[in-house]
Formats: structure tokens, sequence, C-alpha cells
């Protein structure tokens, strides 16, 4: 967001909520890629099926915890944003899951 030092105050917070409003347009359309995403929670159920295996109940209920209010914030930012249903989860799914892109 760029701006001219002489434009009033009132122009540039328009032209600021249009550009604001054209990325979030955009964002809504833009369809999501969840392979990433399906490749971390993969990864995520393997560990924790690993922590319950051999009994580390205590660091399955902290890793578990921690990846269930990640996704609740998403979830929440997300609906804040203003995505709703499936739009809303499939965000939140790739925010919460979607470093399993690097892998």
């Amino acid at each position: 967001m760029s701006f001219d030092e002489n434009e009033p105050q009132s122009v540039r917070e328009q032209r600021f909520a249009a550009q604001r409003a054209n990325r979030r347009t955009a964002r809504k359309a833009a369809s999501l890629d969840l392979r990433g995403a399906h490749v971390g929670a993969v990864i995520v159920t393997v560990a924790l099926g690993l922590l319950g295996w051999y009994g580390k109940l205590v660091a399955l209920g902290i890793v578990s915890g921690v990846f269930l209010l990640w996704f609740a914030g998403a979830l929440a930012w997300a609906h804040a944003d203003g995505d709703h249903r499936r739009h809303a989860l499939h965000r939140a799914y790739n925010v919460t899951f979607g470093w399993g892109d690097g892998f």
C-alpha cells in the first residue's frame, strides 16, 4: 500500500479500503490447494498415533491440544475475515496443516 504524502487522509482511507476489498474478493475466489495440508495432517496423525502407542499421554494431550487451538484460532480468524462454511474450514485446515507442503 503506497500513498502520496499530499493526498488527503479521507482519500487515502477510501483507496486503502478499496484495495482491501479487492484482495479479500480475490482471496475468496481463489481455490485452495490442500495437498500440502493433507501431508501435514497425515504427519500429525502419525505422530499422535506414535505418542499414543508408546503411552506418552501427556505429550499426546499437549500436541493434540496445540493443534486443536491452532485450528480453532485459524477458523475464528477466517470467520472474522468474512469466510463462512466450507471455505472457512478449508482456509483454517490449510493454515493449520499447510506446512506439510515443504515435505
